[in-house]
């Protein structure tokens, strides 16, 4: 079965998009979508056949290095991501080369969710939008041209300090063009469609964050191409 011939998925992306253009019609702004759930042990634990997807809007966007307060939130988690800028819309079956031109280039990001709830059914996930909060991005522009992941080092360092790090950055998430296509085939499936100027973040890099009660900073630098951080504050 495909990911949006299941009801549960059906449901949830019904009510996610009904949010997104409640938004939209209040004045926020696109910015892009994203993926969740892709490793597979969390594709058998929600019985589903692929990444779930969710939507950005500008209101989430956290410039690097500000800082961000986690008062009302239940259980903070920063995921280091790829996100994947698209230069131009990519419709339903597109081929893998279709979905590669399309990517502009790669930049790194840090995005901010808070998991009110254990992640059992995927209509209550996507309902809720995957936990999105917040996604810190280093500008509007790529870091760096393409779609190739070579000679990358994803370091991860928390208060400064470097605690993980990948140089696999698509090995936890699944190949960014696989993913720009899934985007592409899961929107046009709700009569959406993946547009040129939107972002995919394309999934955690490492395992996702819990974010430390105290006053806390995580930083993603992704070597050679850039870095993001983002600060937090108390609850």
């Amino acid at each position: 079965m495909k990911l949006w011939e299941d009801a549960r998925v059906v449901r949830g992306m019904r009510a996610q998009l009904e949010v997104r253009r409640a938004r939209l019609a209040s004045g926020d702004a696109p910015l892009g979508w994203k993926v969740g759930f892709a490793a597979p042990e969390m594709l058998k634990q929600l019985d589903i056949s692929g990444p779930l997807v969710g939507f950005l809007t500008r209101n989430a966007l956290v410039q690097s290095g500000a800082s961000v307060s986690l008062a009302g939130w239940a259980k903070p988690v920063a995921e280091p991501e790829i996100a994947v800028h698209v230069t131009h819309d990519v419709s339903a079956g597109a081929d893998r080369d279709t979905a590669n031109v399309a990517i502009g280039g790669i930049s790194p990001a840090i995005e901010m969710v808070d998991l009110t709830e254990p992640p059992e059914d995927p209509e209550r996930i996507l309902g809720g939008n995957i936990y999105q909060r917040h996604v810190v991005l280093s500008g509007d522009a790529p870091a760096r041209t393409g779609s190739t992941s070579d000679d990358v080092v994803c370091r991860i360092l928390r208060r400064g300090t470097e605690f993980v790090r990948t140089s696999n950055p698509q090995a936890n998430t699944g190949n960014w063009v696989d993913i720009v296509r899934h985007v592409a085939d899961v929107l046009a499936a709700f009569g959406e469609r993946l547009r040129g100027g939107e972002i995919i973040i394309t999934g955690s890099v490492v395992a996702p964050l819990v974010i430390e009660p105290e006053e806390d900073t995580i930083a993603f630098e992704l070597d050679p191409v850039g870095g993001v951080e983002v600060r937090f504050s108390g609850r």
